[in-house]
């Protein structure tokens, strides 16, 4: 099985050449030691306990959760490391760092280990949300430990009769004499909502309030710890763990409230808002899982080139000698189809972190900007994943179908990315109804010139498709014909992503152009691949959506 070696400098070519990064405290020096760092933990400790964590699991017994063999060993080296506090502030023992250096850092650990990336990734929702939410009070109380990482948290949306239909949620709360609330109701698809690493777990949780209505406006947002202040135990247990296609190591739970009387709660902010609340938590948590398919997508190129370069079959229909199968035309393709698509997906996904760091100084054009590319990166940088973890096994050939070989845990981890936090469907509606149409159009089309002023001339015709296709969006809206702006969703966002992703690819082989090293051919050779091979699935995207949505609404 191969090592995973983080692609540090394609992370600092696409920071510092292709995308401009500028931080007065953070030069390219800086970063890359950083990033060095970052890489060892990835490779040295996350990577070599991943397979064993895919074979063994995470376990439950009673209501106790026991993680996978060397989980609680690799948390506390990433504890003890800082690694947890990056972004978050200062003022709460955070390091204050922009996103745009964190998302290479949060790759690196989920491309090494995404089972184990995933509680880091829950927490980091849990901050924002209190961060963005919560009293003065709880701020105080909660973050410092979250931060750190002595305490993770879990989001807790889900119920089993609701799916993302959260207006039919039903679990309870109700308010009590001294201000705080009895949970009491139950929550599925829980990620680590029960574990062995930290000394606490802080439930987000969304219920509602007996005289709050049964719309979305009836939900609030509550603190719920597993353990309260006093160290009893409060009254959430887990009463189940999913068994899974993949992601085994991470636990799946099933929680419960209120079975002996009802969890204590604490209310952030006002009764009725705390939907809004919780998309303060899945709004960057999207980015995040695009950014989860970009990872895992490297490793699963890491581990096909590396087979390929070993394995032996065939001869070369030129000197008859024998030779290893990449060298075959037909595993080449394989091979450059899966690093195109994954450097294009990094730099549509890093891109969005440069904007987010824009964003939090009040620039409302990198706010929209956030706003259009983040159901961009989370739909089709996961179902990129998807795809070039499936080419991964196919390079294996038969031996990629079995599990000794590895390769298919990345396929079987990569298929929750374009479900979860959103499925993909659902980031589509929101790239149309939220993003293209509530505004006229006014933002994409913004956007889509700046595209056309970066782009090569092979991306006029898809570019003036994608225009095309939002205006017929907006056409549709206007005549109040909403099943066909639906129809036209999907294929749309993937055209869009897709022409996105290749102009920032194009981007990156012009910023190395000037090189003749063999790191400058490389990029040159994914933007040829990925121009006569990948943008004419955008453009037939596009048309897909232009000419053949109205057939799906009869």
């Amino acid at each position: 099985m191969s090592d995973y070696q983080p692609p540090v400098e394609d992370m600092q070519t696409l920071l510092h050449d292709v995308l401009g990064f500028e931080h007065e405290e953070l030069d390219r020096e800086t970063t890359e030691a950083i990033l060095g760092e970052a890489a060892k933990l990835a490779s040295g400790v996350l990577a070599p306990i991943n397979r064993d964590g895919d074979i063994n699991g995470a376990k439950l017994d009673g209501h106790e959760v026991t993680t996978a063999p060397g989980w609680k060993e690799a948390y506390n080296e990433y504890r003890d490391g800082g690694w947890n506090a990056v972004v978050f502030p200062e003022e709460y023992g955070g390091q204050g760092l922009p996103w745009a250096l964190a998302f290479p850092i949060q790759e690196m650990w989920q491309g090494a280990n995404l089972s184990f990336g995933l509680c880091p990734l829950l927490n980091q929702g849990a901050v924002e949300a209190i961060l963005a939410h919560g009293s003065d009070e709880q701020k105080e109380k909660y973050l410092p430990n979250l931060i750190s990482g002595e305490w993770t948290g879990t989001m807790n949306l889900t119920e089993p009769h609701a799916g993302s239909d959260l207006g039919l949620l039903r679990t309870k709360a109700d308010k009590q004499d001294d201000g705080t609330y009895k949970i009491s109701g139950q929550k599925i698809w829980i990620t680590y909502g029960e574990h062995d690493l930290a000394d606490n777990i802080i439930h987000l949780v969304l219920a509602r309030t007996p005289d709050a209505g049964d719309d979305v406006k009836g939900i609030s947002l509550f603190i719920v710890p597993k353990f309260m202040d006093d160290g009893s135990r409060n009254d959430v247990k887990c009463v189940g763990l999913d068994h899974k296609l993949g992601i085994h190591a991470s636990p799946t739970c099933v929680m419960q409230y209120g079975d002996d009387g009802g969890a204590t709660g604490y209310l952030i902010g006002k009764e009725g808002e705390g939907l809004k609340y919780m998309f303060t938590m899945m709004n960057n948590a999207r980015l995040s899982v695009g950014l989860q398919g970009v990872a895992l997508a490297e490793r699963s190129y890491q581990h096909a080139l590396a087979y390929a370069q070993d394995r032996v079959q065939g001869k070369s229909l030129t000197t008859g000698e024998r030779v290893t199968i990449d060298n075959h035309a037909d595993v080449k393709r394989m091979l450059i189809s899966m690093k195109a698509q994954i450097e294009a997906g990094r730099a549509l996904t890093y891109e969005a972190a440069l904007a987010l760091d824009e964003s939090h100084s009040g620039d409302t054009n990198a706010q929209a900007k956030v706003d259009i590319l983040t159901p961009l990166v989370k739909a089709w940088c996961t179902d990129m994943a998807v795809e070039v973890t499936s080419l991964g096994v196919q390079v294996h050939g038969g031996c990629g179908f079995v599990e000794e070989t590895g390769a298919a845990q990345y396929f079987r981890d990569s298929r929750i990315l374009p479900i979860y936090e959103g499925t993909n469907g659902i980031q589509a509606l929101d790239l149309v109804f939220r993003k293209t149409i509530r505004d006229g159009g006014q933002s994409v089309k913004k956007y889509i010139a700046q595209l056309k002023g970066e782009a090569p001339s092979a991306y006029a015709e898809p570019l003036a498709l994608l225009e095309k296709a939002t205006n017929k969006l907006i056409e549709a809206a206007n005549d109040k014909n909403m099943d066909l702006a639906q129809a036209m969703a999907s294929p749309y966002l993937k055209g869009f992503a897709i022409l996105a992703a290749g102009v920032l690819l194009h981007k990156t082989a012009e910023a190395v152009g000037k090189r003749d090293d063999d790191y400058a051919k490389a990029k040159k050779k994914h933007d040829a691949f990925f121009t006569g091979n990948i943008l004419p699935i955008g453009t037939a995207s596009l048309n897909a959506a232009l000419d053949g949505s109205e057939i799906v609404i009869d």
